[in-house]
């Protein structure tokens, strides 16, 4: 095997994979290293039990808290990344998430690029990865070049209801966009059967819009395009002067394998490449791989997240839930000066699991007829940059995720504003939390919405990498996970990941050629 490429990207997830699919018709030798392999499909895919509770597709390693506390990290390591098993709602950033943002907590910086400068991307993102969705319904939607390609997913008639009820309180809910090949026409012919087993589950079917599934298996189809899996890239080195990433050092089948390549490219997601960069420091880099500016690892991000439960007093027989979105609440308002977050549903749960979340002694009859009633939600609200949120490396290689909760108080706001909208819509007067996406009942462990380690900017004192996701500190170094991040945002980062690597693979075509 060939141990230089033209470039080589390390990691497959949203950001790597759609890369390497944008790039794989350019012709050129492109490397992708993945240290975990092809997720087995087997029917343990769509197991509650297996997924929730034995964690079996869960990465078997344990991190640090900032206490020195351990817990263990929702990461998958697979060919696709976290992506085999998100939940495929794919959501614009807001226009005016782009600027400075006001928040009860503190500011939300203003990124190097406008919306403008993204949006043909997340056009590009949406066609490219199957997504759902009906324009015009969400009012803090921002514009767009093109309709949705693929029609709303219909709601299920105890969410249509749920739908109407709301826009007779006079809210707008709308259907959310969401990443699944499903052909609801001819559902005889359709990859999707709509089966319910969506958020946190693996695809038994591959019909989710995974980075695997969408972009990793087309691109493997030309020769120019190789991966190597069970990879794992230990140290990035440079050359003497310090400026270029020389060397691509792999841990593979017991032995130690070096690659290079013209381009480089970490896709890790934002706590792994942040902590290879840190993992790489030299004599000319002592303090960390393009860290100059002592950024990498800092303004670590994940959200503040909460998937909540209401008892409704009709039955819930809905098998595809996550179907709506509501954000009324996701600017500031007459009600509150401030951002609160978004709204949506999310998987239907079952018997098991909401007994993954569930205390011990627990009765099994009434965590069962709590699934059969409940109505399920996910809550997102921003949580701000701060550089003592940070992703560190002991000297063993670990990583210590330090990181402190903020702007609460509109998470807490949101939840009750969901309370006050669903008691009177025949459900019990209180929300129930349940952990059921975050394995334990550990904030921190709940990675999925990792973001802002490596941020981007213009300046190289105030960031890690430019506007094109180039290291400052280095020509050939990029990193286009979400990483470069400048802040959270409130709804799920996987498309802005999209949009990004499809903009970042225009420039390297252009630098390439």
């Amino acid at each position: 095997m060939a141990t230089h490429y033209d470039i080589i990207i390390i990691g497959t997830g949203p950001g790597g994979g759609t890369l390497a699919y944008k790039l794989a018709p350019s012709g050129k030798k492109i490397l992708l290293l993945e240290r975990g392999g092809y997720l087995p499909r087997e029917k343990d895919n769509w197991s509650s039990k297996t997924v929730f509770i034995d964690n079996k597709y869960k990465a078997k390693e344990t991190w640090k808290d900032k206490d020195g506390g351990t817990f263990h990290p929702g990461i998958h390591y697979n060919v696709g990344g976290n992506s085999k098993v998100y939940g495929a709602a794919l959501l614009r950033m807001r226009a005016q998430d782009f600027g400075e943002v006001k928040h009860h907590g503190g500011i939300s910086p203003e990124w190097p690029i406008g919306y403008d400068d993204l949006e043909p991307y997340y056009t590009q993102a949406e066609h490219l990865y199957h997504v759902h969705g009906n324009r015009g319904e969400d009012p803090t939607e921002p514009k767009a070049s093109a309709p949705y390609k693929y029609p709303a997913l219909t709601h299920e008639p105890r969410i249509q209801v749920l739908h109407e009820d709301w826009q007779k309180c006079g809210y707008k809910p709308f259907h959310l966009p969401v990443g699944v090949m499903l052909d609801e026409d001819h559902r005889e012919k359709s990859p999707c059967i709509r089966c319910g087993s969506c958020d946190g589950f693996p695809c038994l079917v591959n019909a989710k819009a995974d980075s695997q599934v969408v972009c990793v298996d087309p691109a493997l189809k030309y020769s120019n395009v190789s991966l190597v899996t069970g990879a794992l890239v230990t140290r990035l080195e440079t050359n003497a002067s310090g400026r270029e990433v020389s060397k691509v050092h792999v841990e593979l089948n017991g032995q130690t394998e070096t690659y290079s390549a013209d381009i480089v490219v970490v896709s890790c997601g934002a706590i792994n490449s942040a902590a290879l960069l840190l993992k790489s420091a030299n004599g000319k880099h002592p303090n960390g791989l393009a860290n100059s500016s002592d950024l990498v690892g800092r303004n670590y991000m994940c959200h503040n997240n909460s998937a909540m439960l209401a008892i409704s007093k009709r039955p819930n027989p809905t098998v595809f839930q996550k179907t709506i979105g509501l954000n009324d609440f996701y600017f500031p308002s007459a009600e509150w000066n401030y951002p609160m977050g978004h709204i949506s549903m999310i998987g239907k749960q079952d018997l098991d699991s909401l007994r993954a979340g569930a205390p011990a002694f627990a009765p099994g009859f009434a965590l069962d007829q709590m699934a059969k009633h409940s109505l399920d939600f996910w809550m997102t609200s921003e949580d701000l940059p701060d550089p003592d949120n940070r992703v560190l490396v002991d000297k063993d290689g670990s990583i210590t995720l330090a990181y402190t909760e903020n702007n609460l108080e509109a998470h807490q706001r949101l939840a009750a504003k969901l309370k006050s909208m669903l008691n009177h819509l025949g459900c019990e007067e209180h929300l129930l939390p349940t952990h059921l996406y975050l394995g334990k009942k550990i904030p921190i462990a709940g990675t999925a919405h990792q973001c802002g380690t490596v941020r981007f900017g213009r300046d190289p004192k105030t960031s890690v990498l430019d506007v094109h996701c180039k290291a400052h500190d280095l020509d050939n170094l990029y990193v286009v996970d979400a990483s470069f991040f400048v802040s959270s945002s409130a709804v799920n980062p996987s498309l802005t990941i999209i949009a990004n690597a499809l903009r970042v693979g225009d420039h390297l075509l252009s630098r390439l050629a």
